[in-house]
């Protein structure tokens, strides 16, 4: 069952999903923080707490129009990772207890690989704003 799961998240697999999201969908996710923020807190996902809050960072200061130095691949990745996050039917829903999260953990895990760089930027650039803010 894990194998599957390792298929099914594979990069081919986000990069054809990656895709397929839109304005729309980046939306859905910011209207919904609350509610990611919640379930990566109370899940087995609690680690992931921090990186969730830093994709929502990316994305507000990105729609903002303050943070531009951001590939589209890297935004609908966050944008896919967090709307799958939310989504209580997905592969394994997530009422299944002990596996229930596993699908979740495995995508956000991808994820963060594939735009690890893209956060370490971001956050260079959160520093440098906030030391021009400061000065």
């Amino acid at each position: 069952m894990l194998e599957n799961v390792k298929k099914k998240f594979n990069k081919d697999y986000l990069e054809t999903e990656i895709s397929k999201v839109d304005d729309g969908d980046l939306e859905m996710v910011m209207n919904n923080k609350e509610a990611i923020d919640k379930k990566l807190n109370s899940s087995g996902m609690k680690k992931y707490s921090e990186l969730g809050k830093l994709m929502f960072g990316m994305l507000k200061d990105y729609r903002k129009g303050k943070y531009t130095q951001m590939p589209w691949f890297t935004i609908a990745a966050i944008g896919l990772t967090l709307l799958y996050v939310f989504n209580p039917m997905d592969m394994l829903p997530d009422f299944l207890p002990g596996v229930g999260y596993v699908d979740d953990f495995a995508l956000f895990t991808v994820a963060v690989r594939f735009i690890e760089s893209d956060l370490h930027a971001y956050l260079d650039w959160k520093i440098d704003e906030a030391r021009l803010l400061n000065s």
